[in-house]
Order: C-alpha cells, then structure tokens, then sequence
C-alpha cells in the first residue's frame, strides 16, 4: 500500500491510496518518463538552472505548475502522478509539501 499526500495549504491537502496492483506493470523508468514529459510540457523551471535536474525537483515541480485543481479533481492525471511518484521514490508513504518545495 502506498499513500502519496500532495499539499497545497494546511487546509488543502490532496491524498491518494494505492494498492500494489495500482502500479503493477509500471517501471521505475517509465514512471520517471511520464514525470519528465510532465515537467516539459508544463514548461517548469528547475529550481536549479544549472546542472542536472534532481528526481524530487522533477516531482515538486510537476506537483506545482499542474496546479491543485488536477490534484483536487482526483481524476487520472492525478492518480497517474502518484503512481509515479510511488513508484520512484519506492517509499509507503510521501508527503509533497508544494509551497514549502519539500518531498517528505
């Protein structure tokens, strides 16, 4: 089970449970891909302009320029970005704090 948290405010915080059988046939790679695409077609800006982009840039960056209302729908790109995410990260339980830019 996996539970990925996405925090826009203290009183607007988006939660998504998922089964193993949630992100069964999803690679490490492929769900670093679709994060990637993300990040591109959004037009993020790497909070390091210089050097490589780090995974967790990558997931708070795609967290906060897809904006709350896609987190707050719940619909499939949101739960497609925490597959993703769980699926990355390989933790139970992550927290994405958006305004504080922390991974938890």
């Amino acid at each position: 089970m996996y539970h990925i948290s996405v925090v826009f405010r203290a009183d607007r915080e988006y939660e998504f449970n998922l089964h193993p059988q949630d992100v069964a046939g999803l690679s490490k790679e492929s769900a670093r891909e679709w994060l990637q695409e993300e990040f591109d077609e959004l037009e993020c800006t790497p909070s390091n302009p210089v050097g490589k982009v780090l995974v967790l840039d990558v997931i708070l960056n795609v967290a906060k320029y897809g904006g709350e209302a896609r987190f707050a729908q719940g619909g499939d790109w949101a739960r497609r970005f925490a597959s993703c995410v769980a699926v990355v990260l390989e933790r139970p339980t992550v927290r994405i704090d958006v305004p504080g830019f922390v991974v938890g």
